[in-house]
């Protein structure tokens, strides 16, 4: 065994060894912490970004609009969207930086560091991950985007409707994945499809001729996509280069640039939550001028969660301060289940019993490299 991969083992047994402290949160004048722990490196380094820039502006208008006492500092690790580099960076955001607050994504670094954080009642929210089984993975676990159930539920109909009945799955070999070769199978049938074959693959392959050879014999009348990162554009690539010519149908994740810039990713149809960016409250008005005024384009998906997410920090405490109660993870959770509805981006929002936000679903298809609402 070589050193590196020694000294790797050697961090994370000490990582998973040490005891969980429970964090004291901001005292006096101290700031509030919010961690990330986003993929800022690595092929899914895309959605760090996106995910990031959400936050970044959430945090600049809670300062501008003096919405806490305190101040608010954003501490980030790179989880690379692995696992065990997950672990040692949510365990450094507790222990160490006193975190109050957590913001992750992708299914399986959620179901890594839940366990963490439930232990040292630390909030953290979910917005990118969309896994069926993060809805009860904790009483501090946390979602502000509809689960996979709930999007890959909605264009069902929509599919039967367009005559595409024969549906082929490509999944991702991972808990996401597998999570939606589930449904698919269980739920596509009763709702009048057929599951025309499922193509497994794993996280690192980005070649995909063979898959799509297999996906032509299936004969299938669309194919789904359920995958994430570096890996979405080369399965779109691949299939349209090896002559699958059908539809081409996935979640939210694939709303991201590298994907929208792709010719051959023209006319994919996708599920994601429902925002009307060009109308709507004040709130979700200003969210899209202010995006699109620092970075020149239109907010994705994956920025209205993530600002979603950091908003929420700042409406629960700020009810917690003017209660002058203490701000932690019992607290928060108290008054989130209390409050139930805030004004979030894409107007008032609404929380279950088990942290999980509800809201509508629209399907959308790429045209021209935008993502243009089609129904919902």
């Amino acid at each position: 065994m070589t050193g590196p991969l020694l000294a790797r083992r050697a961090l994370l047994g000490t990582a998973l060894a040490a005891p969980f402290i429970r964090p004291s949160f901001a005292q006096g004048g101290d700031p509030y912490v919010i961690g990330t722990l986003f993929p800022m490196s690595g092929p899914n380094a895309e959605y760090g970004k996106l995910f990031t820039d959400g936050v970044q502006l959430a945090i600049e208008h809670m300062r501008a609009d003096n919405m806490l006492r305190r101040p608010v500092r954003l501490q980030s690790e790179d989880s690379q969207a692995l696992p065990q580099q997950a672990v040692i960076g949510m365990t450094k955001l507790i222990n160490v930086d006193r975190a109050s607050w957590v913001l992750v994504g992708f299914t399986a670094v959620s179901k890594a560091v839940a366990p963490i954080a439930d232990r040292a009642k630390v909030v953290t929210i979910n917005g990118g991950a969309v896994g069926p089984d993060l809805e009860r993975l904790s009483p501090y676990f946390w979602n502000v985007i509809p689960l996979a159930h709930l999007e890959t539920r909605a264009i069902f109909p929509f599919l039967i409707r367009r005559n595409l009945k024969r549906v082929a799955l490509i999944y991702v070999d991972d808990p996401f994945g597998d999570a939606i070769l589930q449904l698919m199978q269980r739920e596509f049938p009763a709702a009048g499809g057929t599951v025309a074959g499922v193509f497994s693959i794993p996280r690192a392959q980005q070649n995909f001729g063979a898959v799509a050879a297999r996906v032509r014999q299936a004969r299938p009348d669309a194919v789904y996509i359920a995958s994430f990162g570096a890996q979405q554009p080369q399965i779109i690539k691949g299939l349209r280069d090896n002559g699958v010519t059908q539809p081409l149908v996935s979640y939210s994740g694939i709303n991201i640039g590298s994907v929208l810039s792709l010719p051959e990713a023209e006319g994919l149809i996708f599920t994601s939550q429902k925002f009307d960016f060009s109308g709507g409250d004040e709130v979700t008005r200003r969210f899209a001028a202010d995006f699109k005024a620092r970075h020149g384009t239109d907010p994705a998906i994956y920025n209205t969660n993530y600002y979603n997410g950091t908003r929420l920090f700042a409406l629960l405490a700020r009810e917690l301060e003017r209660e002058n109660r203490p701000v932690n993870g019992d607290t928060l959770r108290e008054t989130l289940l209390r409050l139930r509805e805030f004004d979030l981006v894409g107007g008032k929002a609404s929380f279950d019993e088990h942290g999980s936000m509800t809201a509508a679903i629209q399907i959308n298809e790429i045209r021209g490299g935008r993502m243009t609402p089609i129904a919902g």
